[in-house]
């Protein structure tokens, strides 16, 4: 795919040009006759790459390139300044005001290009650098093995829907739940297959979310699933729903040097439900431990239910 690159050029013959060069450079080119013009182009357009003149009407290369700066656009612009303009202190006066690079003109077009490689070379540097963060912020906000929320960025995002809920005196609970005689599957089973029912449930919750519910790894075997706009009927309904598809689901095993005993297994789930009282105020842990008593409630009457608070 061909780059984009924006002229800013108030001179016709000098606009004609360095949009020729370019196009024979291979960039797509988008033209500009003042800083004005350009940069509500910038606003609509995604462009990395600018090349502007120093003197134009209206709003020159040196304004443009500072509210270039001084703007949160989407993704780092590169600036080229084109100019007649010779010495060190107006080189110095355009790196100042955030250009990257600097052009005299009559240009060369060997210079140009050169310059252009330059500039396409830090705009690929600064997009696999995003990324990089990007999936570095991913792996630090999500479990690795099931892909849901961590129990770190879901306590985060859990907190401020509370106080939006309690604000708005909106109904808002939370569904904590844990795999039955969990350490036996690894026993019997190995963990490959218990890390493939963390997965089986992860991918249960999943399905059965809103999309502005939640849903997250507490720890080990426990899950947990924030919905928000929810009240505890509703609540045990999802609840219950999701015990009965873990329940039916069917997981293959295999366990080595026992060729016969290939079959399928299942898992069953406790789960405690809590609720936000509405009207009252209540922090964030008293809710999850609330749900937490709900859940060993379920594993002391006989696990693979649904308990919730009256």
């Amino acid at each position: 795919m061909k780059m984009e690159v924006l002229i800013v050029e108030d001179d016709p013959i000098s606009l004609k040009l360095l949009s020729r060069t370019l196009s024979q450079l291979d960039y797509d080119v988008i033209e500009a006759k003042n800083g004005v013009e350009a940069w509500k182009i910038l606003q609509q357009h995604s462009i990395r790459l600018v090349i502007t003149d120093w003197v134009m009407p209206e709003m020159d290369g040196i304004a443009l390139t500072r509210m270039i700066r001084e703007t949160e656009l989407t993704g780092y612009i590169y600036i080229i300044i084109l100019t007649s303009r010779q010495g060190i202190e107006n080189l110095v006066d355009g790196l100042d005001a955030g250009a990257d690079d600097y052009l005299l003109k009559p240009f060369n077009p060997k210079e140009l290009r050169a310059r252009l490689r330059i500039g396409a070379r830090v705009l690929d540097l600064e997009q696999r650098l995003k990324g990089a963060y990007e999936r570095m912020f991913e792996l630090a906000m999500h479990d690795e093995l099931t892909g849901l929320w961590n129990r770190r960025a879901f306590y985060s995002h859990a907190q401020a829907e509370l106080e939006r809920s309690e604000r708005l005196k909106h109904p808002l609970s939370i569904i904590l739940l844990d795999i039955d005689h969990f350490k036996l599957v690894n026993d019997q089973y190995g963990h490959l297959v218990g890390d493939r029912a963390l997965i089986m449930i992860a991918e249960t919750v999943s399905k059965n979310l809103r999309s502005y519910d939640r849903a997250g790894r507490w720890g080990g075997e426990e899950f947990i699933i924030l919905l928000p706009e929810t009240t505890s009927n509703i609540a045990v309904e999802i609840a219950e729903r999701l015990r009965l598809q873990v329940m039916q689901a069917r997981l293959p095993v295999h366990v080595e040097d026992q060729i016969e005993f290939d079959s399928e297994m299942h898992v069953e789930i406790s789960l405690g439900v809590a609720s936000l009282p509405l009207g009252m105020k209540i922090t964030l842990d008293n809710l999850f431990n609330s749900a937490d008593e709900m859940l060993y409630r379920a594993k002391g009457q006989g696990r693979n239910q649904v308990c919730y608070r009256t």
